[in-house]
């Protein structure tokens, strides 16, 4: 994620927290636990979910004293303010603060409204910086996806924007990156060990072979008169 990406995120979750503490905003009644005990109570027993220890919401916070939506949101928002987050890392982060499912939901759904809960937002912001930080191919960035709870359709779709044929482009890069600390090696070991790195990467073996071969066949070392 880019520093801009960030940026344009906290200034969202800026307006969002103006909005919250506009006069006349709407307050909402506590919910409750199956135990019979309101949400807040049940968030805010000592040794339990989000407990006297929970720093995301503010200090002196009033609002998020009383209103299990107000601390939800609250941590949310402290979350996202740290980097961008699916809805299922949040839906988790929440349940270990011990807040209401519904409570989580409702909060989340209004979230995703304004738009600072964007799974495929997140998802091409996450491509977007694998491929260019660590080279990752498709497949290996469907993995990780999935991995951070973006369904599986969301993931196909972002990742079907992704150009083929730059696989092949970022695994040469990656080859030429590296080749130069391997100048002066076995033929036999260059190849082997430029293999493991586009298949660390998640690359077909296919592809893997084909550029390898050709990147340490044009050294001038393995040239043939």
């Amino acid at each position: 994620m880019t520093r801009g990406d960030l940026d344009g995120l906290r200034a969202q979750i800026a307006r969002v927290q103006a909005g919250s503490r506009a006069p006349g905003a709407a307050r909402r009644e506590p919910s409750r636990t199956p135990e019979g005990r309101s949400t807040e109570e049940h968030m805010s027993r000592p040794g339990e979910g989000a407990g006297s220890t929970d720093d995301e919401a503010a200090p002196g916070s009033s609002d998020a004293a009383r209103d299990p939506h107000s601390l939800a949101r609250a941590i949310v928002l402290r979350q996202l303010e740290n980097s961008p987050k699916t809805r299922r890392q949040l839906e988790v982060k929440l349940a270990e603060r011990g807040c209401d499912p519904a409570v989580a939901a409702e909060v989340l759904d209004r979230l995703t409204q304004v738009g600072l809960v964007d799974d495929v937002a997140y998802a091409e912001m996450f491509v977007r910086a694998k491929q260019v930080t660590r080279g990752l191919s498709r497949q290996a960035l469907t993995h990780e996806l999935r991995r951070k709870g973006v369904a599986d359709e969301v993931a196909a779709e972002v990742i079907g924007g992704v150009d083929s044929a730059s696989d092949a482009e970022r695994a040469r890069d990656l080859v030429r990156a590296r080749l130069p600390r391997l100048l002066g090696l076995e033929r036999d070991v260059q190849i082997r060990r430029l293999s493991g790195l586009l298949a660390r990467k998640g690359y077909p073996s296919g592809l893997v072979m084909r550029v390898v071969l050709e990147e340490v066949d044009a050294l001038p070392e393995h040239r043939r008169d």
